[in-house]
């Protein structure tokens, strides 16, 4: 595990380059389509197989080493509900999607982006197990087990829990797979990686929850997930994703980016958005245009990993003779491994790459601020 935890970090870095160029420029060529543009289709194939490569990196990476978790008093129901759309889209027009949401539903402490993990995961499983076409049910509710309920609920230790439960009537789990599914790599799929089920119970059991199967062949799957429930009031959804404009903002960016299809699509996103873009591919290119621009420079989003001198190197050298430009971080390796390695500083503003133009766009508005700081 250790070994594949290193080579998956090791590959992270160069696969989310190449995704973050495919991404970019699909996503910018989808925009400047009609809806009516047959190339849409096309398009937008082409961002759904880019963010299966995305979730599958993601995947590798959250079972191959352990992940620090964002938790926040959630909503299950909303952030299903948020989901909603997409769920259809992917289970075809032959699957009936049904939801069964309690209205008093009570709040889970966890990352929010982690239960969208856990319902796309049991989903695509569910999906893969109708070829057919069939119903797929999402219920939550309140659970209450006292200490006689444990047999009953397959062991699950006492407690107030909000369940997440996931069905469909697909063609069943025999009982010699059931006692294998939660392994890691173990897949009945010929093109299955094995690890979308080990990453659910990875997730669950973080959060201090516990997961059941309930299967007979011929008869459907149901999933049940119980996460501890909390007493806290559930934090706003309010967020909806930026459009891309061009020339609503001015401020002047230095990008530093050793890596030539990526730095040109990051720098043809900024722009498009008004933005004023200085270009270095290293550190050393990066002091030489600080030096030779007078004006202010509002932000320096750089790669952590650069040639001879880090991002966080070069951060602190520009930083000290211009306190007032704001600094963005940006990697194909997750946060946590870059500060456990002593790279990144902890708390620094961070991008994961691989980028699309909303992500990026989002993230730079927050460091700079929704406002801006003028010219």
């Amino acid at each position: 595990m250790d070994s594949i935890g290193a080579l998956a970090g090791g590959i992270a870095h160069d696969f989310n380059n190449l995704l973050t160029v495919i991404l970019t420029y699909a996503s910018l060529a989808l925009q400047r389509r009609r809806s009516d543009d047959e190339i849409r289709a096309d398009l937008e194939q082409v961002i759904r197989a880019g963010e299966r490569a995305v979730e599958l990196t993601r995947q590798i990476l959250a079972f191959s080493r352990p992940q620090v978790p964002r938790p926040a008093v959630v909503d299950v129901n909303l952030v299903v509900a948020s989901m909603e759309k997409m769920l259809r889209r992917l289970l075809g027009e032959d699957v009936e999607l049904s939801r069964l949401a309690s209205g008093a539903l009570g709040s889970v402490h966890v990352d929010p982006g982690q239960i969208e993990q856990i319902v796309m995961n049991l989903t695509v499983n569910a999906r893969d197990a109708m070829p057919q076409g069939g119903k797929l049910t999402i219920e939550t509710k309140n659970v209450d087990l006292d200490a006689g309920d444990e047999r009953e609920h397959q062991g699950v230790p006492a407690g107030r829990y909000v369940m997440l439960a996931v069905s469909d009537t697909g063609t069943g789990i025999d009982t010699q797979t059931r006692e294998r599914i939660f392994e890691p790599f173990f897949t009945t799929k010929q093109k299955g990686t094995g690890l979308g089920l080990s990453t659910v119970l990875g997730i669950v059991k973080q959060a201090g929850g516990h997961i059941a199967v309930e299967s007979e062949p011929g008869n459907g799957t149901t999933f049940k997930v119980c996460l501890p429930r909390t007493d806290g009031a559930a934090e706003a959804c309010s967020w909806r994703p930026p459009v891309l404009e061009s020339g609503r903002w001015t401020e002047t960016i230095l990008l530093v980016e050793d890596d030539d299809p990526v730095r040109a699509a990051v720098c043809s996103i900024l722009e498009r958005s008004g933005y004023r873009v200085l270009e270095a591919r290293n550190g050393g290119e990066a002091l030489l245009v600080c030096e030779q621009h007078r004006e202010r420079i509002h932000l320096l989003l750089t790669d952590v990993v650069l040639p001879r001198m880090n991002g966080t190197q070069l951060a602190r050298r520009l930083t000290s003779g211009r306190p007032d430009m704001k600094v963005l971080f940006m990697s194909g390796y997750t946060g946590e491994t870059i500060v456990h390695h002593g790279v990144l500083v902890p708390g620094s503003a961070h991008l994961q790459k691989p980028l699309t133009p909303d992500k990026l766009t989002r993230k730079v508005r927050e460091v700079l601020g929704a406002r801006g700081n003028g010219p």
